[in-house]
């Protein structure tokens, strides 16, 4: 059989904000599942990310917080490439768009394609805010959205509905600098006239064919790219912006240029070659290997860059000459949490990286929740109850249950040797038939970007086991029938052993722990579903216990947490909904000392507090341990809300509440009097 060559992607993460779940779930946990599996299989591949360092939402963030652009990009890029690696994604490499060889890989690529006229340069009216003195970008601009009319959208895209925009498009535009309506002013840019297109576009995305372009098979592709795609296509393309009036991103490389960058979209996925060139740089390969001849080119993104990714780069990778297309863009719905969606700007949202600090040994967990609920076909929901019953009741009592009690029960009778296998009855022969047949269906969804079902299969190894096990219960026929046992304990560890291999695209750090059980390795995917992986004799070491089940406190804390960070950055300046007189007097809020304070365990923002109030002593659990250490608290004079129900976070009961006030960079300080007053008095 062909072993087809791959150049997978995963969407460059752009630069101004660390990774929540939504991400990790829609993008990086699927496209680092197939490449694992590819790898298995032998396949040439090659896994390329980085991040995306460019456009208007990064220097807008760098005027927020009072600091330049190449700050911001520099202190998130650590940030997500951190997470990444703790997260165990498999990337060839992760390289950043602010790179010299980037900056160069993207300028060569307009000059070829300005050489070929495949750009047109046009005089068009744009947003221009005169308190600033500049030209808007698509995301200095905010306004209602013309689609589903929420009064938050870009003037790029409305992040509510997904829309692509153009700023022209929304209603009642304004400036996101001086918060005033913007007036029109005559500007020149270079156009990609993307009507050109349509025509070889349309029979290449809805047949994956025509003469002389790189085929794909048009079957695999999930019917809402091709939709979106067709929808686009339907109503007309139009020529699109490749320039932008900005100061920082890649310079646009000609004469009367100046203070004109390349448009992100332009420049963003020339990310993925110019990563190529720096991973061959690195590895004494040729990147042209990765991106000409007979090699199938794969993205995996979020729905809302399907057009970027279906059509503008491939416009832009057809025109250049020679680059393959994408053979697939496995798009993925969104992913909701706890009944909302996750929102950077409401901190609704788990991040990946403080997940990672509060949960170092809880990587595969998160792992085979997300790729059970992977929004592969519809929007889907996280949420901590779920997160808790399946790892409880899937890892923990399907999977980790099943692989304890055959290890254990081979140390028990056998001191740890693998027993022979003697006959076999007609239960044994079918168990073995389905475990054989298992790797097969998982190759089959893999292969047509069903991870999540594939996922499931591989589950459905470990239930066949522990199925088998209840079945045949060896701990009860051990005192009759020795012979017997010996058999269905062959069974069981040929079943583990399989297990050890078809988990690793999924749970890595379970399959490894797997073979350290049996002291038996292969990355060999050909070998999945074989009744002989290990041999009778082979010596087994003792198990420890896979997965932890979660309590009922982690959930409760978590969505605590979530509740308490609810804070809408944006709104900082707005007044929040009116309250009566009545309501405020309810409030008992009155000043403290801080007499002690310490870490609460296992949660890094966390401090244990105990506060003098005046009426008492008592007990605080504040989210300030990123701000300041406990030695510094001892002594600090605070403002408490007394008369808050108490509830347990973390296993400690707060029995209040700190007050503090927050700034838009996100520092906090004591809301306390200017005169030193005792302990107790109150606050009205």
């Amino acid at each position: 059989m062909k072993k087809e060559k791959y150049t997978v992607t995963a969407a460059l993460p752009y630069a101004n904000g660390p990774l929540h779940l939504g991400h990790v779930a829609g993008v990086y946990l699927p496209s680092d599942i197939f490449v694992r599996f590819l790898r298995m299989n032998n396949h040439d591949v090659a896994f390329i990310c980085g991040s995306d360092e460019h456009g208007a939402a990064i220097t807008l963030r760098a005027k927020k917080e009072g600091t330049t652009p190449q700050e911001i990009v520099d202190k998130y890029n650590e940030i997500i490439g951190k997470a990444f690696n703790d997260f165990n994604i498999s990337f060839d490499i992760f390289h950043r768009t602010s790179s010299d060889i980037h900056r160069e890989t993207a300028q060569e690529f307009f000059k070829v394609l300005e050489s070929k006229d495949h750009f047109t340069k046009e005089t068009s009216e744009q947003y221009y805010d005169k308190d600033y003195n500049q030209f808007l970008a698509d995301r200095y601009i905010t306004g209602t959205c013309p689609k589903c009319q929420s009064e938050n959208a870009y003037g790029d895209q409305c992040e509510k509905c997904g829309s692509v925009l153009s700023p022209t498009e929304l209603i009642n535009p304004k400036s996101t600098l001086s918060g005033k309506t913007p007036e029109m002013r005559t500007t020149s840019h270079w156009y990609l006239p993307m009507q050109r297109h349509e025509e070889w576009l349309t029979k290449w995305i809805k047949e994956g064919q025509l003469n002389g372009l790189q085929q794909h098979d048009s079957s695999k592709w999930r019917n809402q790219v091709t939709g979106q795609c067709m929808s686009w296509i339907d109503n007309g393309l139009r020529p699109r912006a490749m320039t932008r009036d900005l100061d920082w991103g890649v310079k646009v490389p000609v004469e009367g240029a100046d203070g004109k960058v390349l448009y992100v979209w332009l420049d963003a996925p020339i990310g993925y070659i110019s990563a190529t060139k720096q991973w061959a740089l690195d590895n004494n390969k040729d990147w042209k290997d990765y991106w000409t001849g007979d090699r199938k080119l794969v993205h995996f993104i979020g729905k809302d860059n399907i057009v970027f990714h279906a059509i503008i780069f491939p416009i832009l990778l057809k025109a250049h000459e020679g680059l393959i297309l994408p053979d697939n863009v496995p798009a993925y719905e969104f992913l909701n949490l706890e009944g909302d969606k996750f929102s950077t700007s409401r901190n609704w949202a788990v991040w990946l990286h403080e997940y990672l600090e509060e949960y170092p040994d809880k990587v595969d967990e998160l792992k085979y929740v997300l790729t059970s609920i992977a929004p592969e076909t519809k929007d889907s929901e996280f949420t901590w109850k779920e997160y808790q019953t399946r790892i409880n009741s899937e890892l923990a009592d399907i999977l980790g249950n099943f692989v304890n009690r055959a290890l254990v029960l081979t140390q028990k009778y056998y001191d740890g040797d693998v027993p022979a296998l003697g006959e076999l009855t007609d239960h044994d022969k079918d168990v073995l038939a389905q475990m054989e047949a298992i790797p097969v269906k998982i190759s089959k969804l893999v292969y047509n970007y069903k991870l999540r079902e594939a996922q499931a299969e591989a589950m459905n190894l470990a239930r066949l086991g522990n199925k088998y096990l209840a079945d045949t219960e060896p701990w009860k026929l051990i005192k009759t029938d020795e012979k017997r046992v010996e058999t269905i304990m062959n069974i069981a560890l040929q079943i583990t052993a399989n297990l050890s291999v078809v988990l690793q695209p999924f749970l890595p750090n379970t399959a490894e722990k797997l073979s350290e059980f049996l002291d038996f390795k292969t990355t060999n995917w050909e070998t999945a579903g074989s009744h002989h992986l290990i041999l009778a004799g082979h010596k087994t070491n003792k198990p420890t216990i896979l997965f932890q089940k979660i309590d009922d406190e982690l959930v409760a804390s978590e969505v605590a947490r979530l509740e308490e960070s609810k804070i809408i950055e944006a709104n900082h300046d707005k007044q929040k909904d009116e309250v009566t007189f009545e309501d405020f007097t309810k409030m008992d809020i009155r000043t403290g000392e801080i007499l002690d304070a310490e870490k609460v365990k296992k949660a890094n923002k966390l401090l244990k507090l105990v506060v003098d109030t005046g009426l008492d002593k008592r007990t605080i659990v504040s989210g300030i341990a990123e701000h300041y250490s406990p030695e510094e608290l001892i002594g600090k004079k605070v403002s408490v809300l007394m008369n808050l129900a108490p509830r347990k976070i973390r296993g400690v009961e707060s029995q209040g509440m700190i007050l503090m006030a927050e700034n838009e960079k996100g520092e906090l300080s004591f809301v306390v009097p200017e005169k030193d007053f005792i302990s107790g008095c109150e606050v009205r």
